[in-house]
Formats: C-alpha cells, structure tokens, sequence
C-alpha cells in the first residue's frame, strides 16, 4: 500500500513503488523512481533523474537530485543514485553530475546525517556514515564503510579509503589510504583505525599486517614508493594489505602523510 499525503506533489512519469510513504509538502520529478518501501517526510524535494533504494529513509528539507552547482554546468542529463536501506537527514543536499551521462552514487546502508552535502559525480561505498555538516565537493570518491566526521571539508577529486575515521572539522586536501585515522586543518594521518577495524571485523591477524604496513608509511622516514616496496617485501600478504596498495599505486593526487 501507497500512503502520499493530500498536499504532496507527485509529477506525472515519477514511478512510484509498494509501500511507500510520501509526507505534507514533498515534491516528486517526472524522471525519479521510488523503490519499494521508501519513507519520504515533509517538505523533501527529489528531482532530476533520480533513483531511490528500497527501504529509505528521508527526512525533511532534503534536496536530491538537484542541479549540480558547478559553473561548468552546460545543461544534459545525469544520474542520482541512493542505495538501499539508507538513511538521508535534515537538509541534506546530493547534486546531479555536471556532464551528460555523469552520475552521482550513494550506497547502501549509508547514514547521511543532517546539513551534509554530496557533490556531482562523487561516489559514496556501501556503509558510509557522514556526520552534521560534512560536505564533499565534486567528484570526490568515498570507499565502503569509512566515518566523516561533522564539518569536514573534502577537496574535489579526492579519495576516502575503505574503513578511514575522518575527525570532525578536518580539511581534506590528499586522498587518504584506507583504514586510517585523520584529523586537523590541513589533515594529517594520526594512526590506524584499530578500533574501527575490529567493530567492522577485521581478524586480529589483518590489523597486525596493517599495523606493520602503517609503519613502513608513516614511522620509517620512508618515501611513499619505498614503503610501498617494503611493505610488499616484508608485509605478509593479505586482502587489506593488498587493498591499501592498490590505493595508494592509483592515488593522482598522493596520500596524506
């Protein structure tokens, strides 16, 4: 059962799925899917080409899918995606891409807390829990189950490694290698993600290999190319250990130190 209150407005062509719940005041596109099960409250605006997960949750004064305010914008269509089971807050803003065929992803089981903003074309991870205030600019890439901590600033075209504990008000400027501790204005690495790791399950085996790989990185006095060849000399191999060198082989704008 559909349940969309008298004062909402549901454009013709918006497509609209079992069991959800549209409050007073909420606007719906033309081109927006609600999956099944979604709970939209008041005064929540989703436009463009939009496409929201099953079992959401919205919470008022959410702008999805709107233009993306990059002054490059010429016009042309992109995509908005919000995975399944994810929580959007208050005044939450997720921009459209810049250009035609441009997508912006959050994944699923996010929880995008209140005032929080995600720019065009950035990809959020399965798992991502965003705090008051955090905004990423454009084309920011944001791997599964990392924390950004409220009004932290991510600069465009950075990298957020998988299981990262960005601190609250931090400046992000470098992309940060996976399962870190980051924190301060501009940001520097204080440590591994210890704590983080084992809630996400993380054997206590892998936490000792990242600890010996965040050694190499950050105690040795190492440049970035040698600790790389360290670790992959002397660190025994594994997923996470594999991980964070692939991350930090592909990373364009080098990794916080």
């Amino acid at each position: 059962m559909t349940g969309i209150h008298a004062t909402a407005i549901i454009s013709e062509g918006a497509r609209i799925g079992g069991g959800v719940s549209i409050g007073p005041y909420s606007v719906i596109g033309p081109d927006v899917e609600i999956c099944d099960g979604v709970d939209i409250r008041s005064h929540v605006v989703i436009e463009g080409c939009t496409r929201i997960g099953a079992s959401c949750t919205i919470f008022p004064f959410a702008c999805i899918g709107s233009q993306t305010q990059d002054l490059k914008f010429r016009g042309g269509r992109s995509r908005v995606t919000i995975g399944a089971k994810t929580t959007i807050r208050e005044y939450v803003t997720v921009n459209s891409g810049t250009h035609e065929g441009e997508h912006t992803q959050v994944g699923e089981g996010c929880h995008i807390m209140a005032y929080c903003h995600v720019a065009h074309a950035c990809n959020v991870g399965n798992g991502v829990i965003m705090a008051n205030g955090a905004t990423l600019a454009g084309d920011v890439l944001v791997e599964d189950q990392a924390v950004i901590g409220g009004l932290s600033g991510v600069h465009q075209f950075c990298r957020i490694g998988k299981m990262c504990m960005v601190g609250g008000c931090t400046k992000v400027v470098k992309d940060i290698p996976p399962f870190m501790i980051v924190d301060g204005n501009p940001a520097v690495v204080r440590g591994l993600n210890s704590i983080g790791l084992d809630r996400r399950g993380v054997s206590e085996a892998d936490r000792k290999r990242l600890k010996e790989a965040y050694r190499y990185l950050y105690r040795n006095h190492l440049s970035t190319q040698d600790a790389l060849s360290a670790i992959e000399k002397d660190v025994s191999k594994s997923d996470v250990v594999s991980h964070l060198i692939a991350f930090i082989e592909s990373s364009e704008r080098g990794i916080l130190k």
